[in-house]
Protein backbone atom coordinates (compact mmCIF):
# COMPACT_ATOMS: atom_id res chain seq x y z
CA UNK A 1 0.00 0.00 0.00
CA UNK A 2 1.28 3.46 -0.94
CA UNK A 3 0.47 6.75 0.74
CA UNK A 4 -0.78 8.11 -2.60
CA UNK A 5 -1.78 6.63 -5.95
CA UNK A 6 -1.44 9.06 -8.87
CA UNK A 7 -3.35 8.19 -12.05
CA UNK A 8 -1.91 9.56 -15.29
CA UNK A 9 1.62 10.26 -16.55
CA UNK A 10 1.11 13.56 -18.33
CA UNK A 11 2.51 16.83 -17.04
CA UNK A 12 -0.03 16.96 -14.17
CA UNK A 13 0.49 13.37 -13.03
CA UNK A 14 4.28 13.50 -13.15
CA UNK A 15 4.36 16.87 -11.36
CA UNK A 16 2.07 15.61 -8.60
CA UNK A 17 4.04 12.38 -8.17
CA UNK A 18 7.38 14.20 -7.99
CA UNK A 19 6.07 16.82 -5.55
CA UNK A 20 4.58 14.15 -3.28
CA UNK A 21 7.64 11.92 -3.35
CA UNK A 22 9.97 14.80 -2.54
CA UNK A 23 7.72 15.62 0.42
CA UNK A 24 8.36 12.14 1.78
CA UNK A 25 5.23 10.30 0.64
CA UNK A 26 5.32 6.83 -0.90
CA UNK A 27 3.78 7.14 -4.35
CA UNK A 28 2.52 4.71 -7.00
CA UNK A 29 1.95 6.25 -10.44
CA UNK A 30 -0.36 4.18 -12.67
CA UNK A 31 -0.90 5.03 -16.33
CA UNK A 32 -2.29 3.33 -19.41
CA UNK A 33 0.29 5.07 -21.63
CA UNK A 34 3.21 7.50 -21.59
CA UNK A 35 1.10 10.64 -21.23
CA UNK A 36 0.83 13.62 -23.54
CA UNK A 37 4.17 15.38 -23.17
CA UNK A 38 5.40 13.72 -26.35
CA UNK A 39 2.62 15.59 -28.16
CA UNK A 40 3.52 18.94 -26.60
CA UNK A 41 5.77 21.82 -27.60
CA UNK A 42 8.11 21.08 -24.70
CA UNK A 43 7.32 24.46 -23.15
CA UNK A 44 5.05 25.61 -20.30
CA UNK A 45 2.14 27.75 -21.48
CA UNK A 46 0.56 29.60 -18.55
CA UNK A 47 -1.87 31.82 -20.44
CA UNK A 48 -1.39 32.94 -24.02
CA UNK A 49 -4.73 34.43 -25.12
CA UNK A 50 -7.73 35.95 -23.34
CA UNK A 51 -8.65 35.99 -26.37
CA UNK A 52 -6.19 38.85 -26.99
CA UNK A 53 -2.50 37.91 -27.10
CA UNK A 54 -1.06 37.95 -23.57
CA UNK A 55 2.38 39.34 -22.77
CA UNK A 56 2.05 39.31 -18.93
CA UNK A 57 0.46 35.94 -18.10
CA UNK A 58 0.23 36.25 -14.31
CA UNK A 59 -1.60 39.56 -14.67
CA UNK A 60 -4.04 37.80 -16.99
CA UNK A 61 -4.38 34.85 -14.59
CA UNK A 62 -5.43 37.27 -11.84
CA UNK A 63 -8.29 38.48 -14.06
CA UNK A 64 -9.83 35.16 -15.18
CA UNK A 65 -13.55 34.48 -14.79
CA UNK A 66 -14.76 32.84 -11.55
CA UNK A 67 -15.33 29.42 -13.16
CA UNK A 68 -11.81 29.15 -14.59
CA UNK A 69 -9.43 26.59 -12.96
CA UNK A 70 -7.02 29.41 -12.11
CA UNK A 71 -9.66 31.36 -10.20
CA UNK A 72 -9.58 29.18 -7.08
CA UNK A 73 -5.77 28.97 -7.12
CA UNK A 74 -4.72 32.57 -7.63
CA UNK A 75 -1.92 34.15 -9.62
CA UNK A 76 0.67 33.95 -6.83
CA UNK A 77 0.15 30.21 -6.37
CA UNK A 78 0.24 29.62 -10.13
CA UNK A 79 3.53 31.51 -10.37
CA UNK A 80 4.96 29.62 -7.40
CA UNK A 81 3.99 26.23 -8.87
CA UNK A 82 5.51 27.01 -12.26
CA UNK A 83 8.68 28.31 -10.61
CA UNK A 84 8.98 25.12 -8.57
CA UNK A 85 8.78 23.00 -11.71
CA UNK A 86 11.37 25.15 -13.49
CA UNK A 87 13.74 24.85 -10.54
CA UNK A 88 13.19 21.09 -10.34
CA UNK A 89 14.02 20.62 -14.02
CA UNK A 90 16.85 23.13 -14.01
CA UNK A 91 17.99 25.75 -16.54
CA UNK A 92 19.25 23.16 -19.02
CA UNK A 93 15.59 22.25 -19.66
CA UNK A 94 13.42 25.26 -18.77
CA UNK A 95 14.07 28.99 -18.50
CA UNK A 96 11.80 32.00 -18.09
CA UNK A 97 9.05 32.72 -15.60
CA UNK A 98 5.29 33.09 -15.46
CA UNK A 99 5.37 36.89 -15.37
CA UNK A 100 6.31 37.32 -19.05
CA UNK A 101 5.59 35.41 -22.23
CA UNK A 102 8.19 34.70 -24.87
CA UNK A 103 6.90 35.02 -28.45
CA UNK A 104 8.43 32.07 -30.26
CA UNK A 105 8.23 30.98 -33.90
CA UNK A 106 6.13 27.93 -34.77
CA UNK A 107 6.43 25.36 -37.54
CA UNK A 108 4.15 27.48 -39.75
CA UNK A 109 5.90 30.78 -39.03
CA UNK A 110 3.39 32.20 -36.57
CA UNK A 111 4.38 33.53 -33.14
CA UNK A 112 3.33 31.53 -30.09
CA UNK A 113 3.21 33.01 -26.58
CA UNK A 114 4.66 30.80 -23.82
CA UNK A 115 6.04 31.50 -20.36
CA UNK A 116 8.77 28.88 -19.92
CA UNK A 117 10.77 27.43 -22.80
CA UNK A 118 13.81 25.30 -23.35
CA UNK A 119 17.06 27.29 -23.56
CA UNK A 120 17.54 26.08 -27.13
CA UNK A 121 14.40 28.02 -28.14
CA UNK A 122 14.56 31.41 -26.50
CA UNK A 123 16.94 33.11 -28.96
CA UNK A 124 13.94 33.09 -31.30
CA UNK A 125 11.93 35.43 -29.04
CA UNK A 126 10.45 37.93 -31.50
CA UNK A 127 11.48 41.46 -30.56
CA UNK A 128 13.53 44.40 -31.77
CA UNK A 129 13.24 43.71 -35.48
CA UNK A 130 15.00 40.36 -35.23
CA UNK A 131 16.09 38.58 -38.41
CA UNK A 132 16.01 34.81 -38.90
CA UNK A 133 17.78 32.37 -41.19
CA UNK A 134 15.37 29.42 -41.26
CA UNK A 135 17.34 26.33 -42.27
CA UNK A 136 15.55 23.10 -43.10
CA UNK A 137 16.72 19.59 -43.90
CA UNK A 138 15.63 18.18 -47.25
CA UNK A 139 14.88 14.77 -45.77
CA UNK A 140 12.72 16.18 -42.92
CA UNK A 141 9.32 16.96 -44.41
CA UNK A 142 7.75 18.38 -41.21
CA UNK A 143 9.89 21.54 -41.25
CA UNK A 144 8.80 23.74 -44.19
CA UNK A 145 11.56 26.35 -44.02
CA UNK A 146 10.16 28.38 -46.95
CA UNK A 147 6.72 28.65 -45.32
CA UNK A 148 8.16 29.52 -41.92
CA UNK A 149 10.46 32.23 -43.30
CA UNK A 150 7.75 33.65 -45.53
CA UNK A 151 5.28 34.03 -42.70
CA UNK A 152 7.85 35.43 -40.28
CA UNK A 153 8.80 38.06 -42.87
CA UNK A 154 5.15 39.16 -42.95
CA UNK A 155 4.88 39.35 -39.17
CA UNK A 156 4.90 42.34 -36.85
CA UNK A 157 6.25 41.43 -33.41
CA UNK A 158 4.21 42.33 -30.29
CA UNK A 159 6.61 45.23 -29.64
CA UNK A 160 5.65 46.69 -33.04
CA UNK A 161 8.88 45.84 -34.85
CA UNK A 162 8.94 44.07 -38.21
CA UNK A 163 10.75 40.76 -38.52
CA UNK A 164 12.98 39.64 -41.38
CA UNK A 165 13.57 36.07 -42.48
CA UNK A 166 14.99 33.99 -45.30
CA UNK A 167 15.14 30.23 -45.84
CA UNK A 168 17.78 27.70 -46.82
CA UNK A 169 18.14 23.93 -46.85
CA UNK A 170 20.81 21.33 -46.22
CA UNK A 171 20.93 17.77 -47.55
CA UNK A 172 21.93 15.44 -44.71
CA UNK A 173 20.37 12.00 -44.15
CA UNK A 174 20.18 10.93 -40.52
CA UNK A 175 20.33 7.25 -41.44
CA UNK A 176 21.42 5.85 -44.76
CA UNK A 177 18.55 4.74 -46.99
CA UNK A 178 15.71 5.96 -44.75
CA UNK A 179 12.99 7.50 -46.93
CA UNK A 180 10.79 9.22 -44.36
CA UNK A 181 12.70 10.10 -41.16
CA UNK A 182 10.92 11.60 -38.16
CA UNK A 183 12.25 14.40 -35.96
CA UNK A 184 13.15 11.73 -33.41
CA UNK A 185 15.39 10.01 -35.97
CA UNK A 186 17.41 13.21 -36.32
CA UNK A 187 17.42 13.89 -32.58
CA UNK A 188 18.89 10.46 -31.88
CA UNK A 189 21.52 11.05 -34.57
CA UNK A 190 22.38 14.39 -32.89
CA UNK A 191 23.20 12.54 -29.69
CA UNK A 192 26.34 11.54 -31.60
CA UNK A 193 28.74 14.49 -31.27
CA UNK A 194 30.28 13.90 -34.70
CA UNK A 195 26.93 13.97 -36.49
CA UNK A 196 25.91 17.15 -34.64
CA UNK A 197 29.17 18.78 -35.73
CA UNK A 198 28.58 17.84 -39.37
CA UNK A 199 25.01 19.15 -39.16
CA UNK A 200 26.20 22.47 -37.73
CA UNK A 201 28.89 22.91 -40.39
CA UNK A 202 26.39 22.22 -43.17
CA UNK A 203 23.98 24.77 -41.67
CA UNK A 204 26.72 27.38 -41.31
CA UNK A 205 27.55 27.03 -45.00
CA UNK A 206 24.03 27.99 -46.15
CA UNK A 207 22.62 30.20 -43.36
CA UNK A 208 23.81 33.55 -44.69
CA UNK A 209 23.48 36.58 -42.44
CA UNK A 210 20.79 36.85 -39.76
CA UNK A 211 20.55 37.47 -36.04
CA UNK A 212 19.30 33.97 -35.30
CA UNK A 213 19.49 30.64 -37.12
CA UNK A 214 16.14 28.86 -36.72
CA UNK A 215 16.34 25.06 -36.87
CA UNK A 216 13.96 22.13 -36.47
CA UNK A 217 13.73 20.95 -32.85
CA UNK A 218 15.96 17.93 -33.30
CA UNK A 219 19.08 19.02 -31.40
CA UNK A 220 19.44 15.89 -29.29
CA UNK A 221 17.03 14.01 -27.08
CA UNK A 222 19.30 12.51 -24.42
CA UNK A 223 22.62 14.38 -24.73
CA UNK A 224 22.24 17.81 -23.15
CA UNK A 225 23.85 20.87 -24.65
CA UNK A 226 23.69 19.81 -28.32
CA UNK A 227 22.25 23.22 -29.17
CA UNK A 228 25.28 24.92 -27.58
CA UNK A 229 27.62 22.79 -29.67
CA UNK A 230 25.69 23.68 -32.83
CA UNK A 231 25.58 27.38 -31.97
CA UNK A 232 29.33 27.48 -31.33
CA UNK A 233 30.10 25.90 -34.71
CA UNK A 234 27.69 28.21 -36.56
CA UNK A 235 28.99 31.23 -34.67
CA UNK A 236 25.67 32.81 -33.69
CA UNK A 237 22.48 32.18 -31.73
CA UNK A 238 20.24 29.31 -32.76
CA UNK A 239 16.62 28.61 -31.88
CA UNK A 240 14.80 25.31 -32.14
CA UNK A 241 11.27 25.36 -33.56
CA UNK A 242 9.05 22.49 -32.28
CA UNK A 243 7.59 20.18 -34.93
CA UNK A 244 4.50 17.97 -35.07
CA UNK A 245 4.68 14.81 -32.92
CA UNK A 246 6.69 12.94 -31.94
CA UNK A 247 7.89 16.03 -30.10
CA UNK A 248 11.58 15.92 -29.27
CA UNK A 249 11.35 18.81 -26.73
CA UNK A 250 8.33 17.10 -25.17
CA UNK A 251 10.28 13.85 -24.86
CA UNK A 252 13.08 15.71 -23.10
CA UNK A 253 10.65 16.95 -20.44
CA UNK A 254 8.98 13.54 -20.11
CA UNK A 255 12.28 11.69 -19.70
CA UNK A 256 13.52 14.22 -17.15
CA UNK A 257 10.35 14.26 -15.05
CA UNK A 258 9.96 10.49 -15.10
CA UNK A 259 13.63 10.03 -14.21
CA UNK A 260 13.36 12.43 -11.27
CA UNK A 261 10.15 10.78 -10.06
CA UNK A 262 11.76 7.34 -10.15
CA UNK A 263 14.86 8.67 -8.40
CA UNK A 264 12.59 10.05 -5.67
CA UNK A 265 11.12 6.57 -5.16
CA UNK A 266 7.92 6.70 -7.23
CA UNK A 267 6.70 3.24 -8.25
CA UNK A 268 5.73 3.40 -11.94
CA UNK A 269 3.10 1.12 -13.50
CA UNK A 270 2.50 1.62 -17.24
CA UNK A 271 0.34 -0.28 -19.70
CA UNK A 272 -2.79 -0.95 -17.65
CA UNK A 273 -5.91 1.14 -17.29
CA UNK A 274 -7.63 2.14 -14.05
CA UNK A 275 -11.20 0.93 -14.57
CA UNK A 276 -12.98 1.41 -11.23
CA UNK A 277 -12.68 1.87 -7.50
CA UNK A 278 -13.76 0.58 -4.12
CA UNK A 279 -15.37 2.99 -1.69
CA UNK A 280 -15.10 3.00 2.09
CA UNK A 281 -17.05 4.62 4.88
CA UNK A 282 -17.72 8.32 4.51
CA UNK A 283 -17.36 8.24 0.75
CA UNK A 284 -13.57 7.93 0.81
CA UNK A 285 -11.76 5.89 -1.84
CA UNK A 286 -10.23 2.70 -0.43
CA UNK A 287 -8.63 1.47 -3.65
CA UNK A 288 -8.65 1.81 -7.40
CA UNK A 289 -8.89 -1.16 -9.74
CA UNK A 290 -6.08 -1.78 -12.21
CA UNK A 291 -7.03 -3.89 -15.26
CA UNK A 292 -3.78 -5.89 -15.25
CA UNK A 293 -3.04 -8.74 -17.66
CA UNK A 294 -3.34 -11.40 -14.96
CA UNK A 295 -6.65 -10.04 -13.68
CA UNK A 296 -7.88 -6.99 -11.79
CA UNK A 297 -5.61 -5.61 -9.06
CA UNK A 298 -6.53 -3.27 -6.25
CA UNK A 299 -4.15 -0.37 -5.62
CA UNK A 300 -4.76 0.85 -2.08
CA UNK A 301 -3.71 4.20 -0.69
CA UNK A 302 -4.67 6.89 1.78
CA UNK A 303 -5.10 9.51 -0.97
CA UNK A 304 -5.53 9.52 -4.73
CA UNK A 305 -4.68 12.06 -7.45
CA UNK A 306 -6.66 11.67 -10.68
CA UNK A 307 -4.81 13.33 -13.58
CA UNK A 308 -5.99 11.45 -16.70
CA UNK A 309 -6.36 14.36 -19.15
CA UNK A 310 -9.67 15.23 -20.79
CA UNK A 311 -11.49 14.32 -23.99
CA UNK A 312 -8.24 13.94 -25.91
CA UNK A 313 -7.08 11.04 -23.71
CA UNK A 314 -10.43 9.33 -23.30
CA UNK A 315 -10.79 10.43 -19.68
CA UNK A 316 -14.10 12.04 -20.63
CA UNK A 317 -16.34 9.96 -22.85
CA UNK A 318 -19.04 10.98 -25.33
CA UNK A 319 -21.31 8.18 -26.56
CA UNK A 320 -23.29 7.99 -29.80
CA UNK A 321 -26.20 9.86 -28.17
CA UNK A 322 -23.98 12.74 -27.05
CA UNK A 323 -23.97 11.77 -23.37
CA UNK A 324 -20.79 12.92 -21.59
CA UNK A 325 -19.48 10.82 -18.70
CA UNK A 326 -16.37 10.30 -16.61
CA UNK A 327 -16.06 6.50 -16.70
CA UNK A 328 -13.73 5.61 -13.79
CA UNK A 329 -15.27 7.30 -10.72
CA UNK A 330 -18.56 8.48 -12.26
CA UNK A 331 -17.72 12.04 -11.17
CA UNK A 332 -20.33 14.77 -11.66
CA UNK A 333 -19.56 17.00 -14.65
CA UNK A 334 -20.47 20.55 -15.55
CA UNK A 335 -22.52 19.27 -18.53
CA UNK A 336 -23.71 15.86 -19.69
CA UNK A 337 -25.11 16.58 -23.19
CA UNK A 338 -22.58 17.32 -25.93
CA UNK A 339 -25.13 18.33 -28.56
CA UNK A 340 -25.71 21.99 -27.62
CA UNK A 341 -21.99 22.50 -26.96
CA UNK A 342 -20.69 21.80 -30.48
CA UNK A 343 -20.75 25.02 -32.56
CA UNK A 344 -21.39 25.29 -36.28
CA UNK A 345 -18.33 27.53 -36.75
CA UNK A 346 -15.10 25.55 -36.45
CA UNK A 347 -12.95 28.53 -35.45
CA UNK A 348 -15.40 29.79 -32.85
CA UNK A 349 -15.30 28.95 -29.14
CA UNK A 350 -15.94 25.28 -28.36
CA UNK A 351 -17.85 25.07 -25.07
CA UNK A 352 -17.59 21.28 -25.13
CA UNK A 353 -13.93 21.50 -24.20
CA UNK A 354 -14.74 23.51 -21.08
CA UNK A 355 -16.71 20.55 -19.71
CA UNK A 356 -15.11 18.71 -16.84
CA UNK A 357 -15.09 18.21 -13.10
CA UNK A 358 -15.81 21.00 -10.65
CA UNK A 359 -13.44 21.21 -7.69
CA UNK A 360 -13.44 22.65 -4.21
CA UNK A 361 -10.59 24.93 -3.16
CA UNK A 362 -8.44 21.91 -2.26
CA UNK A 363 -8.77 20.41 -5.73
CA UNK A 364 -11.22 17.64 -4.83
CA UNK A 365 -14.09 16.79 -7.20
CA UNK A 366 -17.21 18.62 -6.05
CA UNK A 367 -20.91 18.20 -6.65
CA UNK A 368 -23.31 21.00 -7.60
CA UNK A 369 -23.49 21.99 -3.91
CA UNK A 370 -19.73 22.50 -3.76
CA UNK A 371 -19.11 19.60 -1.36
CA UNK A 372 -16.31 17.12 -2.05
CA UNK A 373 -17.61 13.89 -3.62
CA UNK A 374 -14.77 11.79 -2.17
CA UNK A 375 -12.76 13.41 0.66
CA UNK A 376 -9.44 11.76 -0.30
CA UNK A 377 -9.66 12.07 -4.10
CA UNK A 378 -8.00 15.01 -5.86
CA UNK A 379 -8.03 15.96 -9.54
CA UNK A 380 -5.41 17.76 -11.62
CA UNK A 381 -4.95 18.89 -15.21
CA UNK A 382 -7.29 18.46 -18.16
CA UNK A 383 -10.11 16.73 -16.28
CA UNK A 384 -10.93 20.03 -14.53
CA UNK A 385 -13.72 22.18 -16.00
CA UNK A 386 -13.74 25.80 -17.00
CA UNK A 387 -11.01 26.39 -19.60
CA UNK A 388 -10.69 25.86 -23.33
CA UNK A 389 -7.04 25.08 -22.80
CA UNK A 390 -5.89 24.74 -26.42
CA UNK A 391 -7.43 28.10 -27.37
CA UNK A 392 -6.12 29.95 -24.31
CA UNK A 393 -2.73 28.24 -24.33
CA UNK A 394 -3.25 27.57 -20.62
CA UNK A 395 -3.15 23.77 -20.35
CA UNK A 396 0.42 23.42 -19.05
CA UNK A 397 0.00 26.03 -16.33
CA UNK A 398 -3.30 24.49 -15.23
CA UNK A 399 -1.68 21.04 -15.11
CA UNK A 400 1.25 22.22 -12.99
CA UNK A 401 -0.71 24.49 -10.65
CA UNK A 402 -3.50 21.98 -9.95
CA UNK A 403 -0.98 19.15 -9.46
CA UNK A 404 0.98 21.17 -6.91
CA UNK A 405 -2.27 22.17 -5.17
CA UNK A 406 -3.35 18.53 -4.87
CA UNK A 407 0.06 17.40 -3.61
CA UNK A 408 0.27 20.19 -1.04
CA UNK A 409 -3.19 19.51 0.36
CA UNK A 410 -2.30 15.83 0.73
CA UNK A 411 0.98 16.58 2.51
CA UNK A 412 -0.41 19.45 4.57
CA UNK A 413 1.82 21.97 2.86
CA UNK A 414 -0.99 24.04 1.33
CA UNK A 415 -1.17 27.65 2.44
Amino acid sequence: MSDVVVIGAGLAGLTAALRLARAGRSVTLATKGPGGLQLSQGTIDVLGYTPERVTRPLDAVAAVAPGHPYASIGADAVGSAVSWLAEALGPDLLVGDASRNYQLPTAVGALRPTALAQPSMIAGDAAGGRSYAVVGVRQLKDFPADLIAGNLARTTAPDGSRLAAHSAFIDLPARRGEADPTPLTYARAMDDEAFADRFARDVAAVAGKADVVALPAVLGVRRSGVWRQVAEVIGRDVCEIPLPPPSVPGLRLYDALLGMARAAGVRFIQGSRIVGFEAADGGTIASVTLAAAGGPRALRASSFVFAPGGFESGALDVDSHGAITEPVFGLPLTATDAGPLIPEVYWGPHPLFEVGVRTDDAGRPAGPDGAAVHPNLYVAGGIIAGAERWREKSGDGIAVATAVRAADHITGGAR
